[in-house]
Formats: C-alpha cells, structure tokens, sequence
C-alpha cells in the first residue's frame, strides 16, 4: 500500500465526494494519507478527518501565505489541536516568496515561532518553500531541535544535503514526473532510500498522465513508478520503502 503524506482533501473541490473518494483509496492501493491543514480552521478540519478515519492522519499549522494577520492565540488554537492523537505533524509551514501573499518579515517571524511550538510539543514539521530555499535553510538552522519533511521538493542536490544532514525527510510529488523535471530526478536519485517520501499535494500538481486534472491520493502512484524508475527498484519496492519511511516521519507506530 502507498502512503500519499500530503494531501488537501477539506479543499472545496472535493466537495459532495468527499467520504466516497476517502473511503474507495484502500482498494486503490493507497493505505494512508495525511490531510494538511494551512490555517487554524483547515487545521481544525483535518483533525476531525483523521479522527473520523482510521488510516488518515493530520498536520495542523499555519501556511505562509496566512501569516499576515497571525497572533499568539492562533499557536493556542494549534497546540490544542495538535493534542489529538490522530495529529502527526505542525504543517504546512514555511516561505514562499513566489506569491509574497503575507510579508515575508510576517513570513520568517511565524515560521520561526511556529518552528519553536513544534519543538515544545515534541512533533515534526511539514516546511513549505518557495524560491526562499536559503532564508528557509537559516531558519531551520537557527532550530536545529526539529525535525521533518520539506514538502514538494524543488531545490538543489546541494540544499537537499544540507536538509538531510539535520534529518529532514525529502518529499516528492507530480513535478517529478513532468518533462522538465531534470532537477528533481537528480535529487531522487541522490536521496537515500530511507530518506524519501512521495505525496500528491492533492488537488494541486497532478502528475502526468493526469496533468490539468484535479490530484486526488490514488495518483500518488504515479510518483512512486517515477522513483522506482530512477533508482532501478522495484514499484513494490519503492511502495514498502516509502510507507515505512513516513511513519517514521510523522512518528506513527
């Protein structure tokens, strides 16, 4: 079974299908899937999709795009949700300089705050970067204390050895598959089997063949054939690999 470990299924356009499509990914060949909140009330959401779903899981956190308006109350709100056992990560967080939807001083002040609640609570992290791999880098560094994924990679072989020599996992999704991704199947293949993750980033970035289409966690599998393409494995494989490599991620028994 495949472990899709980042997907927005609260998204608006699953609506009216939600629970079908859920419930139908066992018989699809995927085993587990964790629902990523980017605020507090998609935080909320998630947790209560994990705690309705045995094989679903939550991240709850603070998207970089909404830390413009953020406050101490909302790291409350996160701390008590993230109380729920069903609650893996604080994510997604981070940078993203693409759009500059929050000020980026906004930006670096809530991910370095939100980095500092993970560490007291003792849960992963799910970082969010974009076209600020370095600000996102001194950050991590000035917390050396946590520990997690860099969701969606699409740095450098170079940043992606600095990110795993403090223990970060390294997250793959459909750019991998796309006829540019020259990069990307670099870094695949450098990453170490048990330092790689596959995710879908559902409903955004659908891989070939599904490209333009809305992403749901069953084409998580189109990632993993990539992968194992890349380091001449095997589909089950890469499958096994990459199922125990994010519960050791998100810390599930």
């Amino acid at each position: 079974m495949l472990f899709d470990t980042h997907a927005h299924l609260n998204d608006e356009r699953f609506d009216g299908e939600r629970d079908e499509l859920i419930l139908s990914l066992q018989n699809s060949g995927v085993g587990a899937y964790c629902e990523i909140g980017y605020d507090v009330e998609s935080s909320k959401k998630a947790v209560l999709l994990a705690e309705k779903y045995y094989f679903v899981y939550a991240a709850c956190g603070v998207h970089p795009h909404d830390t413009q308006n953020l406050c101490e109350e909302d790291m409350n709100s996160l701390k008590e949700l993230l109380k729920s056992p069903k609650a893996v990560a604080l994510g997604e967080i981070g940078l993203d300089y693409y759009y500059d939807n929050s000020q980026r001083d906004k930006q670096k002040k809530w991910f370095d705050r939100q980095l500092k609640l993970a560490c007291e609570i003792n849960k992963p992290v799910v970082i969010h970067t974009r076209d600020a791999m370095a600000h996102t880098i001194d950050i991590l560094k000035a917390n050396r204390d946590n520990a997690g994924i860099i969701h969606c990679y699409s740095g450098s072989k170079e940043s992606a050895k600095i990110l795993l020599d403090m223990g970060y996992y390294i997250s793959f999704a459909g750019p991998l598959t796309f006829k540019n991704a020259s990069t990307a199947l670099e870094v695949a293949k450098y990453v170490p089997d048990d330092r790689f993750l596959i995710e879908t980033d559902s409903p955004y970035l659908s891989p070939i063949p599904y490209r333009g289409k809305r992403n749901c966690p069953i084409y998580v599998a189109e990632v993993a054939k990539k992968i194992a393409e890349i380091k001449g494995k095997s589909f089950e494989e890469i499958e096994s690999l990459s199922f125990e490599n994010a519960k050791k991620a998100y810390r599930i028994k």
